[in-house]
C-alpha cells in the first residue's frame, strides 16, 4: 500500500539537531557523474562480451545503454523532486511503502559492501603484479584504511578523491578514443586504416552470442546511481541531479558505445588478447603504443580504487538513510562532524570480510555471496521504475513545481523500460551462467521484502 500514512516525512539527512554536511561542490558532482560512467566493468569485463558477441557488442551496449538512460531519467526526476541520501530506496518507500524501501535499500547495501571487497581484490592483484611477493590481502587492507580515512573525515574528501579519479579516467579514455579514431581514419603514424575488415563477421555466434554480450553490458553500467546519493550532500542538490541526468546520454554514447566501436573496428574480435589482456590493452598493442599494458593497468587501478571509494561512500549513506527512516539499527545513523562514521566503518569491515571469504571459502560461501548479488542492480531498476510511475502522478497533483527533471514520454517509456528489465530477467533465466544468479538474488530480495513487510506491520500496530 502507499506509504503516505506509514512513512515519516522527516528528511533522511537530518538527525535531531545534526545533519549530513553539504561539502560537495558542483564541480565534484559534475565529475562524479562523468567518472561514474567509466567503471572497472568497462575496462575489465567488456572483453568477455566481445568474445561472445563479436562486433555486435556495439548493438548490445547500445540496447543496454538506452535502458540505462531511461532508468537514470526516472531516478533523476524523483531525486530532483525529493533529494535524499537514500535515493531510490527513499523513493520506493515514499511511493510503494516501507517494505519496498527496506528491500531495495538493504539489497543495494549488500551489493555495495561486497563490491568494495571485489574492487579491493582487483586493485591488489594489479599492485602485487608490480611488486611480486607482496600479499594481496595486505594491499586490500591498505586501500581500506586509506578510503575509510577519507570517508570518515569529511564528505569533501570523498568528493576530491572522486574528482581527480574521474579526471584521470576521463582523460585516459578520451585519449584512447582520439587515437582510435585517428587509426581508423588511417592518419595515425605507422597504422593503416582497417576499413570494415574486422566487422564482416558481425554476429559470429548468432543471436545467442548477442544475448550473452547484452547481459555482460547491462552490468557494466553499475555506478551511475552514486550521483543521486551524493547530490543530497551538495550545495544545490536539485541543480546537481538535473545536470547529471541531462548529460547522461552523450556520456554513455561516447564512452561506452564509442569505445566498443573503436575496439571491434581495429582489433579482430576473436583475438585472444581481447580476453587475456583486455580490449583496451589489445587495441593499444595493436596500434604499437609503447607501454600500453602498464598504462592501461594504471587506468584500471584508478577505476577500481575510484569504485571502491564511491561504494564505501554510497553504502554508508544508504545505510544511514535506511536507519533514519526506522529501517535498521540506530547506531548506523549516528553522525559525527556531519558524517555517519559507524556506517562507514561497518561498510568497510563487511567489505574486508568478503575479501577474507574469497581466500578462506572461495568455492562455497564466497561463490554463494557473488551469486546473491548478481542481479541486484536489475531489482533496484525495477523499484525505480515502479516508484516513478506512482510518484509522478502524485507530484503532478500535489507539487508540480518540483518536476525540474521530467521523464520522457511518460508513462510510455517507463513501461518500455520495465518491459526491457523483465526481458533481461527472462534472458538470464535461459542462460546457465546467469540463472543461478537470478534465482539467488530473487531469494534474497523476497526475504528482505518479507522482513520489511513484517517490520512495517509491527510498527503499524504499535
Amino acid at each position: 500500500m502507499p506509504s503516505s500514512s506509514t512513512t515519516t516525512e522527516t528528511p533522511p539527512q537530518q538527525q535531531g539537531g545534526a545533519s549530513l554536511s553539504h561539502g560537495l561542490k558542483q564541480r565534484h558532482l559534475s565529475m562524479i557523474a562523468l567518472g561514474g560512467v567509466i567503471g572497472a566493468g568497462l575496462f575489465v569485463g567488456s572483453g568477455a562480451g566481445i568474445a561472445a558477441a563479436g562486433p555486435s557488442i556495439v548493438i548490445a551496449y547500445t540496447i543496454s545503454g538506452l535502458l540505462v538512460m531511461l532508468v537514470m531519467r526516472m531516478l533523476g526526476e524523483m531525486s530532483a523532486a525529493y533529494p535524499s541520501s537514500g535515493s531510490f530506496s527513499s523513493h520506493a518507500e515514499r511511493a510503494i511503502g516501507p517494505w519496498a524501501g527496506f528491500a531495495a535499500g538493504w539489497s543495494f547495501w549488500i551489493l555495495l559492501c561486497t563490491a568494495v571487497g571485489l574492487e579491493g581484490i582487483g586493485a591488489a592483484h594489479i599492485v602485487s603484479g608490480w611488486l611480486p611477493g607482496t600479499p594481496e590481502w595486505l594491499w586490500v587492507a591498505l586501500f581500506m584504511v586509506v578510503f575509510a580515512g577519507t570517508n570518515l573525515a569529511a564528505v569533501k574528501n570523498f568528493g576530491e578523491f572522486e574528482f581527480w579519479f574521474a579526471a584521470l579516467k576521463v582523460g585516459a579514455i578520451s585519449l584512447f578514443l582520439i587515437l582510435g579514431v585517428l587509426a581508423i581514419a588511417g592518419v595515425l603514424p605507422g597504422t593503416d586504416a582497417p576499413g570494415t575488415s574486422n566487422l564482416s563477421d558481425f554476429l559470429p555466434h548468432g543471436g545467442n552470442g548477442l544475448i550473452i554480450g547484452l547481459l555482460a553490458s547491462v552490468f557494466a553500467y553499475g555506478g551511475l546511481e552514486t550521483v543521486t546519493i551524493a547530490a543530497a550532500e551538495s550545495q544545490d542538490p536539485v541543480r546537481g541531479v538535473a545536470s547529471a541526468v541531462r548529460t547522461a546520454m552523450w556520456r554513455i554514447a561516447l564512452f561506452y558505445i564509442g569505445s566498443m566501436a573503436v575496439v571491434v573496428t581495429l582489433v579482430p574480435w576473436h583475438s585472444e588478447d581481447v580476453v587475456t589482456k583486455g580490449p583496451y590493452v589489445a587495441t593499444l598493442d595493436h596500434l604499437g603504443i609503447p607501454g600500453a599494458g602498464q598504462l592501461m593497468n594504471v587506468v584500471v587501478l584508478v577505476a577500481l580504487l575510484s569504485a571502491m571509494n564511491a561504494n564505501i561512500y554510497g553504502s554508508s549513506r544508504i545505510a544511514f538513510s535506511l536507519v533514519e527512516r526506522g529501517q535498521g539499527p540506530k547506531a548506523l545513523a549516528k553522525l559525527s562532524g556531519g558524517v555517519p562514521r559507524i556506517a562507514v566503518l561497518t561498510s568497510c569491515v563487511l567489505g574486508f570480510v568478503c575479501v577474507l571469504l574469497s581466500y578462506w571459502r572461495p568455492d562455497d560461501v564466497f561463490k554463494w555471496l557473488l551469486n546473491m548479488i548478481g542481479a541486484v542492480i536489475l531489482v533496484v531498476w525495477i523499484f525505480i521504475a515502479v516508484s516513478q510511475l506512482l510518484l509522478r502522478r502524485r507530484v503532478e497533483r500535489e507539487a508540480p513545481e518540483k518536476l525540474v527533471v521530467r521523464m520522457w514520454a511518460f508513462p510510455y517509456l517507463t513501461w518500455v523500460a520495465l518491459a526491457g528489465m523483465v526481458t533481461i530477467f527472462a534472458l538470464m533465466a535461459r542462460e546457465p551462467d546467469t540463472r543461478v544468479q537470478l534465482y539467488s538474488t530473487g531469494a534474497m530480495t523476497l526475504a528482505l521484502a518479507a522482513a520489511g513487510y513484517l517490520r512495517q506491520r509491527t510498527r503499524a500496530k504499535r
